[in-house]
């Protein structure tokens, strides 16, 4: 090994104190209250004055209006669930897939939450995934669609059976919302 075979090795190597991020990757940031020019003065983007502007300021997700809420107009008893009331703080979300948007599915690959998300048909399964009947003309769906830890609607249910799709409905059984 020559001389010049270790300099150009030695130039090579990445150091951490040289390391800089790809420009444009981070924007600079913006001064606050730095002139007019800025539009950035005075209340300095936190809009108004009072709760909205307070630090963890603003009203909760069951806030009805002033409206007396639900938990203070209910009675009290012990071992009574009302959480079918709140849709605040008890709601169930699901992220619906219409069936037009399986046309194209490989039906080797199983049909789960997390395979959807994977593939880009949903950015993310919420609190579960539910299947509606919705198609457009001209998709069909493959034979021997395999469903799993997935809610399907009637509809849906209907016509993936008809193209010879399995659906393992598990412990959430046919739920419907």
């Amino acid at each position: 090994m020559t001389d010049n075979d270790s300099t150009s090795n030695a130039a090579a190597v990445l150091k951490l104190g040289a390391l800089t991020p790809a420009p444009g990757s981070r924007p600079k940031r913006q001064r606050i209250g730095r002139g007019h020019g800025s539009g950035m003065v005075k209340t300095g983007g936190e809009g108004g004055k009072g709760q909205t502007v307070r630090s963890g300021g603003g009203k909760g997700p069951a806030f009805e209006g002033g409206q007396t809420p639900w938990e203070r107009r209910l009675p009290h008893r012990r071992g009574y669930s009302q959480k079918a009331r709140d849709i605040g703080h008890f709601r169930t979300r699901y992220a619906v897939v219409n069936l037009h948007r399986l046309a194209g599915w490989d039906s080797s690959v199983e049909i789960t939450p997390e395979a959807l998300v994977n593939v880009g048909v949903l950015k993310s399964p919420l609190d579960g995934v539910k299947i509606l009947g919705g198609s457009k003309p001209g998709s069909d769906l493959p034979h021997g669609l395999r469903l799993r830890d997935v809610l399907v609607s009637a509809s849906a249910r209907e016509a993936l059976l008809a193209a010879g799709a399995t659906i393992d409905d598990g412990p959430a059984g046919e739920a419907g919302v």
